[in-house]
């Protein structure tokens, strides 16, 4: 008991050691509770993994393959680390043929795109920027009509991961989000997606996931960082600061566009039966003897274009790929009072070179427009044209978004 007491004693005494040594030991057992816990769900989803390497296959049928492109520059450089530890032994287990190619420069995933091989599936492993780049690479091939019904996978390595909070259930833990995003990959859950075409001038095409976004809200998003040791207020300050250089934030664009009309019918794809032979040999006999007489062609309507200035706070293009659960803060409420132009159920459709193709709009920015942000990406603001690829590519997600996502579809 004197032991006891003298313990006591000794820490009142040195009561401030004892404070930071309480703090230290707090700090380390919460930050190996934490590893242990990371652990575990690593654990958990390598047994997931292996009841899909354990299922048979016929011995005609070949092992999947996967290509993996990262980004090992993503998340301040810790994408490969976090790829190593969460996602590859997840593929691995699950009996894939995993090709990984990483990057070396920014640019250089578009360039892989143009040379890459066809294959089972495409991983993309990195943030909002990898993936632009992989997508308009990708659209930007010759062979793009067939190369795009490969199915993609998203594995959120990056800074800024828009799109996953549409494909895959969010989590504070970094882990799990990447943990559940690899095994939805494997659960084989696909769901289709628009893409917008982003054309300038004289430039190649961009396109985009999420949507442009142009204004002043994207330019104060800009500059967040600056105000980064106001820790929870820097987002507050930095709409502050703003309003208090420039009042009021207003931006001038010139829009045109067509009127949207009913999104085309999500069909499946079927391939009409060949007829038979006596139906066929007929067929040319009476086309030899009774030659079909050429029919006129017809005359298309012009298309109806409508033009409007804009001068708003805001000016927003995008999908209806966001996350259909998202939840809004009342501070953005207040401070986002945007102008969104929304194009999905969608723009009339018009049949150019055999595929299907959704004219939106022309914009056109006021000298000294700043930039903009195409999925989270900074360009130059400039005259575009915008056009929507409706459904044009499959992501693999899980299965509770993609109800989520159909369902709000339909509404």
């Amino acid at each position: 008991m004197a032991r006891v007491v003298k313990v006591f004693v000794t820490l009142r005494n040195h009561w401030k050691k004892s404070t930071v040594a309480a703090c230290a030991l707090s700090y380390g057992g919460h930050w190996l509770y934490g590893k242990h816990c990371d652990n575990l769900l690593r654990r958990d989803a390598c047994l997931a993994a292996r009841e899909f390497g354990r299922q048979q296959i016929s011995p005609q049928e070949q092992l999947k393959k996967a290509t993996v492109i990262l980004n090992p520059a993503a998340c301040r450089g810790k994408a490969n680390n976090l790829f190593e530890k969460n996602a590859a032994p997840i593929l691995h287990l699950a009996g894939m043929e995993v090709t990984l190619v990483k990057t070396d420069y920014e640019g250089q995933a578009k360039k892989l795109m143009e040379l890459m091989e066809q294959t089972d599936m495409l991983i993309v492993a990195g943030g909002d920027g990898t993936l632009q780049e992989v997508i308009t690479g990708l659209l930007r091939r010759a062979d793009h009509e067939s190369f795009s019904k490969t199915p993609i996978g998203f594995i959120p390595l990056g800074s800024h991961n828009s799109l996953s909070e549409s494909l895959h259930i969010l989590s504070d833990n970094q882990v799990k989000h990447i943990t559940s995003a690899t095994l939805s990959i494997l659960q084989g859950e696909t769901v289709p997606l628009d893409v917008l075409q982003i054309k300038g001038e004289k430039e190649q095409p961009v396109f985009a996931l999420i949507g442009l976004r142009w204004g002043a809200f994207r330019d104060v998003a800009s500059t967040i960082k600056k105000y980064w040791y106001l820790g929870p207020l820097k987002i507050k300050a930095a709409h502050w600061f703003s309003t208090l250089r420039e009042w009021p934030q207003v931006h001038e664009a010139s829009v045109s566009y067509i009127a949207p009309t009913l999104r085309p019918p999500d069909l499946p794809e079927q391939k009409p039966q060949r007829p038979n032979l006596m139906y066929r040999i007929a067929r040319r006999l009476k086309n030899y003897w009774y030659p079909p007489i050429p029919e006129s062609p017809k005359v298309e309507e012009p298309e109806r274009w409508d033009e409007r200035t804009l001068s708003t706070l805001e000016l927003s293009i995008q999908t209806q790929n966001k996350n259909p659960v998202q939840t809004v803060s009342t501070f953005y409420l207040f401070f986002n009072i945007y102008i969104y132009i929304y194009f999905y159920l969608v723009a009339t459709t018009t049949k150019v070179t055999g595929c299907l193709n959704c004219l939106l709009s022309c914009l056109s920015f006021s000298e000294g427009a700043g930039f903009y942000n195409i999925d989270n990406e900074e360009y130059e603001a400039m005259s575009v044209e915008v056009r929507l690829l409706p459904r044009k590519l499959h992501f693999f997600c899980s299965a509770e978004r993609r109800e989520q996502l159909l369902t709000q579809w339909l509404m």
